[in-house]
């Protein structure tokens, strides 16, 4: 549903749009003033009004068929902003609120302060910051003027920032340090882009640069550099520098906020600029080149994540792999001549796959951080028995997985089944082996560790804590949202593409695709997948040591591409390359 013109008045239910980003705000005000012993009760408060008012906000919009659209201080653009909730929006306003509703729930025992005990600082920072990250992003979702865009992330990015050193330790300062400096620095790329397109149009309405821009120097030079600034922000490949330490030493549910929500952001904002903003000047080159790198993205973060030896960074490079498939569909929106990107079936895909990837990864970093907390440690050769002393917590990890495999009725697997379909319609075959390779990729890491955690082991786990049941069923709960979300209507989504997982075809494809990740986790995977737990490459076969030579060889190529030079460079090259493509796009 593309973004329309303002109409003279807005229509009913416009003030939801504002309620939306500013209860999230006021709820950080409250716990301020109250302090840490209510700032819980308070953040449980406002999610409970805040997710009531997006309720409201989708239901307005399906009762209307009309954008909901408000107008601050009764100013339309370009005199004043206009903050719209359109079908985009709204799914991404609800996939929030669940998720952040799922985290808070898995929380409530990591951040409590109990009766008696003194004040503490790392739970009354983290409720805070749990609903800063949620109002900023429902401010990304609503406005629609590119400079209260980047207000929107900034808030984000300095609510996100201070959950990576929640326990102030020096790696995650640094890691917290990292992130904060490379964000800033896409910031500035975004920025430099909405300075130079306001001189030109003067507006900064999404609506009305629709109908202004058109093919040209600036309009080129704007939408390279806007768009890498944002990917950098985003954590696309090569410019994840900042991901995997982020989410090294984070608490679980921080690392769920920053890989479920926070980099939805700054990709929901991608989506706008090409689809509402700058759709007539966006090309296919340039459109490819996103695709490669969502393409690359899969591939190294895959394999990176088989190498690790802790499972957190395990679901970390998991993220960087996932964030690929979120980029796929750039080249798949064009028609047959590849001559117009539009909203359609690899729009609604990829959506699909934000919301499947929002509520799978949150689980599985929960699920990850409970097995953490339990043992005291997440190595992943020493998960042996963990299956039978949490079986709830593995069987969330599992679903996860299966939900990021694609597998019948996942959102993840009606995400792929359109971009199937849009890249069979549009002749490029090349994203269908990229869509159905990337599956066993996924399922490679997902069988190493449940391998490991079904191994039995001839003593009992030694538990150091007693998780939280109410935090087992959280996670559980959203990775079951994840694995069934093909079943719920977000949107125009035919029918026909729900099969019977029990169907001989669809049954088949799943074999086919876990036996593929077996033989890649069997491959690549540090340890032997099925000999000893501390078995080593040494006294296997010539097929196993040249795989675990290719797996090395990407640990080392990701070391050094997440190097601040390289990192620096990557981001500068880009943005040429990308100004390159358009223009060469055009001139075809």
């Amino acid at each position: 549903m593309p973004l329309t013109s303002i109409p003279s008045l807005a229509p009913p239910g416009g003030l939801l749009v504002m309620l939306a980003v500013l209860v999230p705000f006021l709820g950080v005000l409250a716990g301020l003033v109250l302090g840490t012993r209510r700032v819980r009760f308070v953040a449980f408060v406002t999610l409970a009004i805040g997710s009531a008012i997006a309720i409201a906000i989708a239901w307005t919009l399906l009762e209307s068929g009309a954008t909901v659209v408000y107008l601050p201080g009764g100013w339309a653009p370009p005199l004043g902003i206009a903050l719209r909730a359109d079908g985009l929006s709204v799914v991404m306003l609800l996939t929030v609120a669940l998720v952040i509703c799922g985290i808070a729930l898995y929380a409530n025992a990591d951040f409590a302060t109990p009766r008696g005990a003194p004040d503490a600082r790392m739970p009354f920072t983290f409720w805070l910051l749990l609903l800063a990250v949620w109002g900023s992003l429902n401010l990304v979702f609503v406005s629609s003027d590119l400079f209260t865009l980047y207000v929107a992330l900034e808030l984000l990015t300095f609510a996100g920032v201070p959950l990576v050193c929640l326990d102030g330790k020096g790696d995650t300062l640094r890691a917290a340090l990292r992130y904060l400096l490379f964000a800033l620095l896409g910031s500035l790329l975004y920025l430099l882009g909405v300075v130079l397109l306001y001189g030109v149009y003067g507006t900064l309405d999404i609506a009305l640069l629709a109908t202004r821009v058109r093919p040209e120097t600036v309009t080129w030079t704007v939408l390279a550099l806007m768009t890498c600034g944002l990917l950098a922000k985003t954590a696309l490949f090569p410019l994840h520098i900042w991901l995997p330490p982020a989410h090294a030493g984070a608490p679980a549910a921080a690392s769920a906020i920053l890989s479920a929500l926070v980099i939805k952001g700054s990709w929901f904002l991608v989506v706008r600029l090409w689809f509402d903003v700058m759709p007539g000047v966006v090309t296919l080159p340039s459109a490819q080149l996103l695709g490669a790198l969502g393409a690359s993205a899969i591939v190294v973060g895959s394999v990176v994540a088989l190498r690790q030896e802790r499972l957190k960074l395990l679901v970390a490079y998991s993220t960087v792999a996932q964030i690929g498939y979120l980029f796929l569909m750039f080249p798949l929106a064009f028609d047959g001549a590849g001559n117009t990107i539009a909203h359609g079936s690899a729009l609604t895909g990829g959506l699909l796959q934000a919301v499947s990837h929002a509520t799978a990864k949150a689980s599985m970093f929960m699920a990850a951080g409970l097995i953490y907390a339990a043992l005291g440690h997440d190595r992943i050769a020493d998960l042996a028995g963990v299956a039978r002393a949490m079986p709830l917590t593995v069987l969330t990890f599992a679903l996860a997985g299966l939900a990021l495999m694609g597998v019948v009725p996942s959102g993840a697997y009606l995400a792929k089944k359109l971009m199937l379909d849009a890249a069979d319609g549009t002749g490029q075959w090349w994203w269908m082996i990229v869509l159905q390779g990337g599956a066993a990729f996924t399922a490679g890491y997902v069988v190493l560790v449940l391998v490991r955690a079904t191994r039995s082991r001839t003593d009992a786990v030694p538990l150091v804590k007693r998780v939280s049941r109410l935090s087992e069923i959280a996670a559980l709960s959203l990775s079951l949202c994840s694995l069934l979300l093909g079943l719920a209507s977000l949107g125009p989504v035919p029918g026909e593409l729900l099969s019977n997982p029990f169907a001989p075809k669809e049954l088949g494809t799943t074999l086919v695709v876990i036996l593929g990740g077996t033989l890649l986790a069997a491959g690549l995977s540090r340890q032997a997948l099925f000999g000893a737990a501390h078995a080593g490459p040494a006294g296997v076969g010539p097929l196993r040591r040249a795989a675990v030579a290719v797996g090395q060889a990407f640990v080392q190529a990701d070391l050094s591409v997440r190097r601040w030079l390289f990192a620096s460079l990557s981001l500068l090259t880009l943005a040429a390359v990308f100004a390159g493509l358009l223009v060469v796009g055009v001139s075809r």
